[in-house]
């Protein structure tokens, strides 16, 4: 059963100069380490940190509260399988949102994809709640 879903386009230009203003201040305070040195090992930097943007905000819609009532940016991270595809990790109180909202007998998934196509970045979550095996 579907629990939540959330898209969300970042312009890559704006994040560009985000960082450029802000920078570790910005990083730091939005993205994990992993996330950031992801980021900064790719051709287009801006464009990988404004995917990730993208995602935290899709998720914190699917989570149903966007960033507001706890969640931390830093709450959800975006890491990749060793196949390229991308994956959503939640901590703190976006995992404790993400618990509640799971029925009994049941585990949530999240699903995420992102895309961009200069200046835009886009990213859609889907959370599903599976019924446990037993």
């Amino acid at each position: 059963m579907i629990l939540g879903i959330g898209t969300d386009l970042a312009n890559i230009d704006r994040i560009a100069a985000t960082l450029e203003r802000f920078g570790d201040r910005f990083r730091n305070r939005v993205f994990t380490s992993a996330e950031q040195r992801k980021a900064e090992r790719r051709a287009d930097v801006a464009g990988t940190y404004a995917k990730r943007w993208a995602a935290k905000e899709a998720c914190s819609k699917a989570l149903g509260t966007g960033l507001r009532m706890g969640i931390s940016w830093r709450d959800m991270a975006v890491s990749n399988l060793p196949t390229g595809q991308p994956v959503m990790e939640v901590t703190g109180w976006a995992k404790e949102r993400l618990d509640a909202m799971t029925p009994p007998g049941h585990v949530a998934v999240i699903h995420v994809t992102l895309t961009d196509d200069h200046p835009w970045a886009q990213a859609f979550v889907l959370i599903e709640a599976r019924p446990v095996d037993g």
